[in-house]
């Protein structure tokens, strides 16, 4: 983390973050069009913003600048919505299909800091970056991850223009509970738990599971079936297949 012991608001602003705005993005339509000739979606990814953020600064001292010094977190993000944004533009432009981006904002039982919080810091930079590929674009996707418990924050996500959701996680939050809410607005991605069924399930509860999903979430929703993480060197080959 090269901020990790910065001193002052000063040394946040003048870190040289690569800048998107000299990038070139006059390869996109090409992709684009081989994509589209092989009959395959496209999509970009666009960033993280929370995440690059506390790796850049530190994760104790970006959590602590949050806190105390609001400012130093918001000259970081501040650089990372600009880069995101111009991404985001130029895949909209190009007539990509998608937008990958996503913060692990959440633990393993609730969020890593505030609702609150999260909608000043980082939601309001996201909304921004998403309606802007919207305006240029209305029909691209927004795919959003976030590991962990986030029930708190999966309607202000729908609201500000999340059309895929990934992974939900069956340990951490209810993933009926979601669907229930937002079967109609969102589609998901993921559900197949890493910390459970794949790793520790048999192959025929595996088999069971994808059924259990497919029924629950398949039928009047959209529905990418996938494990929710990495399959992990614990996960028996027969789960696999």
């Amino acid at each position: 983390s090269p901020l990790a012991n910065a001193k002052s608001l000063k040394e946040i602003e003048e870190y040289p973050l690569p800048d998107a705005s000299q990038l070139s993005f006059d390869h996109f339509p090409e992709v684009k069009q081989k994509a589209m000739d092989e009959g395959r979606p496209i999509a970009v990814w666009a960033g993280h913003m929370y995440e690059t953020a506390w790796a850049i600064r530190g994760y104790e001292q970006f959590l602590e600048d949050l806190m105390l010094r609001p400012e130093w977190a918001e000259a970081i993000l501040d650089k990372l919505f600009h880069n995101n944004l111009i991404v985001a533009r130029e895949a909209a432009k190009a007539g990509f299909h998608a937008i990958y981006c996503g913060d692990d904002v959440a633990n393993q039982n609730a969020m890593m800091f505030s609702p609150d919080m999260w909608r000043h810091f980082m939601l309001s930079r996201w909304a921004g970056v998403w309606k802007a590929a919207k305006e240029i674009k209305s029909d691209i996707a927004v795919h959003y991850h976030s590991d962990g418990n986030i029930l708190d924050i999966v309607p202000d996500l729908v609201d500000a223009g999340v059309d895929i959701l990934n992974p939900l996680q069956p340990e951490c939050l209810d993933i009926d509970k979601v669907y229930a809410q937002f079967k109609d607005r969102l589609t998901f991605d993921g559900c197949i738990g890493t910390q459970s069924t794949m790793p520790f399930g048999t192959p025929e509860q595996v088999k069971e599971r994808v059924r259990e999903c497919v029924r629950k979430y398949g039928r009047n929703g959209g529905l990418i079936l996938s494990p929710t993480h990495t399959l992990e060197p614990e996960v028996p080959i027969d789960n696999i297949e």
